[in-house]
């Protein structure tokens, strides 16, 4: 069963994060009301954080709002090129158009393609996750760049997946900074913020996420 962070957990969190959300709320609003929200950065730096709470708050919200993890959708540990390829195809060029997009989800417990979720045009879209930039490239969007040094990062990711990132950290962190050499980290217009590491909303304990 999934874990959800109560009231005063995503207080706590709200507060410990809350010039990020000023900052980046202030940017989601000016966007207008259907804005694209891409959060992007290395692994265990508070992307999914500042998502889950963008999209618990009201910062993010001037009409429906809708979370996408890449988590959910590399597909495998050798995913993370991919995901950003396949979003843009299924998800934000329909969205652009006016046209629901796909997000097709990928099943880690069997190692396979899993469901396909929908998302309608109309709403406020945060996709977070590492490679998000990608997935939105050339599209008008919030782009949000969190970094913190690699060591707390590293045992952020690690501690929260119970051991199951461990064997895999290395390679996910090769793709990581061969993504980076030829995507960078984003232009002129991009919000930089320091995570927090060890300040984190709680996720499903079944989940195992890069």
């Amino acid at each position: 069963m999934a874990e959800t962070a109560g009231p005063e957990s995503v207080g706590a969190l709200s507060r410990g994060w809350a010039p990020h959300l000023a900052r980046v709320g202030a940017a989601v609003r000016a966007a207008g009301p259907a804005p694209l929200v891409l959060i992007d950065g290395p692994s265990g730096s508070g992307k999914s954080t500042l998502a889950g709470l963008l999209t618990a708050g009201s910062a993010a919200r001037p009409n429906r709002t809708e979370a996408v993890r890449l988590d959910d959708v590399y597909p495998g540990w050798g995913g993370l090129e991919a995901a950003g390829r396949m979003l843009a195809r299924t998800l934000i060029g329909p969205l652009a158009a006016g046209r629901p997009g796909r997000v097709p989800l990928w099943d880690w417990a069997a190692g396979r393609p899993g469901a396909v979720r929908i998302v309608r045009p109309g709403g406020a879209l945060v996709i977070e996750g590492c490679g998000a930039f990608a997935a939105g490239d050339g599209v008008p969007a919030v782009r949000v760049w969190i970094h913190a040094p690699d060591a707390a990062r590293r045992r952020e990711a690690l501690a929260r997946d119970g051991g199951a990132f461990d064997a895999h950290w290395d390679d996910w962190d090769r793709q990581w900074r061969r993504h980076l050499a030829v995507h960078g980290r984003g232009g002129a217009g991009v919000i930089r913020l320091r995570g927090l590491p060890g300040c984190r909303r709680p996720r499903p304990r079944d989940t195992v996420v890069p």
